[in-house]
C-alpha cells in the first residue's frame, strides 16, 4: 500500500523512546540474557527497518514472523542474528542458509522435508520449537526433539536453540504458566545435548517472571512502550510509548437539528452542532467500530459521530475551528491523552491489534 505523506495524517515514531525501553529492560533482567528485539509485523506497526536500525547496537539479535521479513532486514544492512519464529516452506531453506537466517523447526516431519532438498546445510541454523501448551507449533515430547537433533547432525545442520512460548504470562493467575514452564524444562532436560540458546521468555515473562529468563529475552510489545497485559497487571517500571497518531481538520461545518451524518444516517443532530472532517478511515485501520469513541482537538475530547468511512470520519466539535487545526488520535494534547490501550478497551481487543491494524497508508515519521 502506498504511504500518503501529503494527507497530513502521520504516525510519529519516537525512536529514542524505544531505545530507552530496551535500556530499562536490560537493567530489569540483568546482564546475562541476550535481548532479541521482536520486529515482526512491521515492528508492531512502528516500521521494521527504521526501528531495527535504531536499536541495532542495543540488542543481540532480532525475531521476525516469516522469511520475507528476515530478508527485508538483511537487505537493509541488519547484520545481527535473525530468528524466524514460524515454520517456513521447506523449499526456501536455501535462502535462509545463504543469508545466515536462523529458522524455527516446528516438527520432525518438517525437518524430514527439509533434508529431502539435498542442499548444503552446513550454514543452516535451527531452533527447535516446543509446544508446552500454546498449541500452535512445536514438538510435544523429548523423543521427537532428540530425533530432530540426530537428523540435523546427520545433515550437518546446526542445532542452535530450543524455545517455547507462554500463553498466559501476562495474566495474574500463573497456574498455566507454571505448567508450561515445567513441561518445557522437562523436555529440555531430556535432550541429548543442550544447544547454545534455551529461551522461553516473551515480554510479559520478563516483566513479571524475571527469574525465568534464560539465554534470550524476546522483547516485543513493551519495547514500543505498551503493557502486554493491557491493564490487568501493573508494570514494574515505567515505559515510554513510542507511537502517536495525528491528523487535522479538512472541513468544518455547522449542521442543524435533525440533520444526519454518514452511511446509514446513524447520527442525527439534536441541536445545531459544529462538525469536523478528518482524513482517516477503515482503510487505514481506523475501524468502523470507532464510532462513538473520541479524538482530541485543542486539548478537548471530541466524539466520533456517524459511521467511519473508508477514508474519512467526522467528529463533533465544541465550536468552529479553522481548516488545518490539529487532531490527535493517539497521544497527548494539552492535559489529556489517548493511548492505544484506550482504543483497545473501546474495541474490546488488545493494544497489539490496534497498532498492527494501522495500515501502511499512514505515513510514518521518525524522530
Amino acid at each position: 500500500m502506498k504511504s500518503s505523506p501529503h494527507r497530513h495524517t502521520p504516525a510519529v515514531i519516537d525512536l529514542a523512546a524505544i531505545q530507552n525501553n530496551i535500556k530499562k529492560f536490560r537493567k530489569h533482567i540483568g546482564t546475562h540474557p541476550e535481548i532479541w528485539g521482536v520486529v515482526k509485523a512491521n515492528a508492531y506497526g512502528h516500521g521494521s527497518i527504521p526501528v531495527s536500525q535504531a536499536i541495532h547496537d542495543l540488542v543481540d539479535g532480532f525475531c521476525v514472523s516469516n522469511l520475507d521479513e528476515a530478508i527485508e532486514l538483511r537487505n537493509n544492512l541488519i547484520t545481527k542474528p535473525i530468528l524466524v519464529l514460524s515454520g517456513i516452506v521447506p523449499d526456501n531453506v536455501d535462502i535462509a542458509a545463504s543469508l545466515n537466517i536462523t529458522l524455527t523447526a516446528p516438527s520432525l516431519e518438517w525437518l524430514q522435508l527439509i533434508v529431502k532438498e539435498k542442499a548444503d546445510f552446513s550454514t543452516l541454523k535451527l531452533h527447535i520449537a516446543v509446544d508446552s501448551g500454546m498449541g500452535r507449533i512445536g514438538v510435544r515430547d523429548a523423543k521427537e526433539a532428540n530425533d530432530m537433533i540426530a537428523l540435523a547432525d546427520q545433515y550437518h545442520i546446526q542445532f542452535d536453540g530450543v524455545f517455547t512460548h507462554f500463553a498466559t504470562a501476562d495474566e495474574a493467575d500463573d497456574t498455566k504458566f507454571n505448567e508450561q514452564k515445567m513441561k518445557f524444562d522437562k523436555i529440555v532436560s531430556a535432550l541429548s545435548r543442550r544447544p547454545h540458546y534455551v529461551h522461553s521468555t516473551n515480554t510479559a515473562s520478563a516483566l513479571w517472571h524475571t527469574n525465568q529468563v534464560q539465554d534470550i529475552e524476546r522483547l516485543g510489545i513493551s519495547m514500543y512502550g505498551l503493557n502486554p497485559s493491557g491493564t490487568a497487571l501493573e508494570l514494574p517500571f515505567e515505559l515510554e510509548a513510542a507511537f502517536s497518531l495525528k491528523s487535522e481538520l479538512t472541513h468544518i461545518k455547522e449542521i442543524h437539528a435533525g440533520d444526519t451524518l454518514g452511511y446509514g444516517a446513524t447520527y442525527r443532530a439534536t441541536e445545531n452542532t459544529w462538525i469536523g472532517t478528518v482524513s482517516i478511515g477503515y482503510a487505514d485501520g481506523w475501524t468502523r467500530d470507532m464510532q462513538g469513541f473520541h479524538v482530541l482537538v485543542d486539548g478537548k475530547f471530541c466524539e466520533i459521530v456517524g459511521r467511519v468511512s473508508m477514508d474519512q470520519m467526522m467528529i463533533k466539535l465544541d465550536k468552529g475551528y479553522s481548516i488545518g487545526t490539529p487532531v490527535t488520535l493517539i497521544g497527548h494534547d494539552g492535559d489529556n491523552e489517548i493511548t492505544a490501550q484506550d482504543i483497545a478497551a473501546w474495541r474490546k481487543t488488545i493494544n497489539y491489534e490496534v497498532l498492527c491494524l494501522l495500515s501502511d497508508r499512514i505515513h510514518r515519521v521518525y524522530k
